[in-house]
């Protein structure tokens, strides 16, 4: 048996870089000071998203990152011993950009991803990624999805076939902004944030660590909801609504050794029926 702590995130992050530094800074410290061997950021905790999902304004985009920017040493030097994932957005050399996220350790960068599946708004904004691939991390093997990524089952299932353990999902997912309701309980979104969260994690029979991030930036209001949600779907640590971290510590080899023991879902797909 080998317990580890994971932790994900719920955080408001601007456009100011260093801020968002200080403010991982700081995340990176409760999470270590939680024990906790991997730690989830929101997405674009580099920066921040988009402030009009709808209509972009292409002047007051998030500061589009190389790969190899001085900025990534210096969360890779903040996590240390740990495992930070966390979202950026990313300049692709000839103009493009894309929503992506980084993995990462003291001992630099572990995997990267590119967001495959771009809402509406976000096509005016982002190039759109082509794969998910799952990789080695010192907390197990571990995948990432952004945002939207998680609504299509395919794009956790891909990770999954890969080996991954553990899914992180970053996200800057914001409530409704078509059908606003008077509380944040009964927000459409907001219901659908969380049920993606625990269908990810049980039809895959694997752990997932969902970020998001809170307060609001232009008309959008975040969910926060940060969790950690276990192999068969139950949610073991959340933050609801406010900022802070949901802290879990559980055997992930053995949770999932567990829920596939009877039913295992992976091994007993039907791909030449679909």
């Amino acid at each position: 048996m080998s317990q580890v702590r994971i932790a994900g995130a719920a955080a408001h992050f601007g456009r100011d870089l260093e801020w968002c530094l200080a403010r991982i800074g700081k995340l990176v410290g409760d999470a270590r000071h939680a024990g906790a061997a991997l730690l989830v950021l929101p997405d674009a905790a580099l920066g921040g998203y988009l402030a009009d999902l709808r209509h972009p304004d292409p002047d007051a985009l998030p500061p589009a990152l190389d790969p190899d920017d001085p900025v990534f040493a210096k969360v890779a030097a903040l996590a240390g011993e740990m495992v930070v994932c966390v979202g950026y957005c990313e300049a692709d050399g000839d103009g493009g950009r894309y929503n992506a996220a980084a993995c990462l350790h003291g001992d630099g960068v572990l995997g990267r991803h590119r967001k495959v599946h771009l809402p509406a708004g976000e096509t005016a904004a982002y190039r759109a990624g082509d794969a998910f691939t799952a990789f080695d991390t010192p907390v197990g093997r571990l995948g990432m999805l952004i945002d939207y990524d998680k609504t299509f089952p395919e794009s956790a299932r891909s990770l999954a076939l890969g080996g991954a353990q553990i899914l992180a999902c970053l996200s800057a997912w914001p409530a409704s902004i078509t059908n606003q309701a008077p509380r944040m309980s009964q927000d459409r979104q907001s219901r659908l944030f969380d049920l993606y969260d625990c269908a990810r994690a049980a039809e895959n029979q694997v752990v997932v660590v969902s970020s998001n991030q809170t307060g609001a930036m232009g008309g959008m209001r975040f969910l926060g909801q940060a969790k950690v949600v276990g192999p068969a779907g139950n949610i073991l640590a959340r933050t609801w609504a406010k900022a802070g971290l949901a802290v879990a510590e559980l055997d992930v080899a053995a949770e999932i050794a567990r829920a596939r023991r009877v039913l295992s879902h992976l091994d007993e797909r039907r791909p030449d029926a679909y």
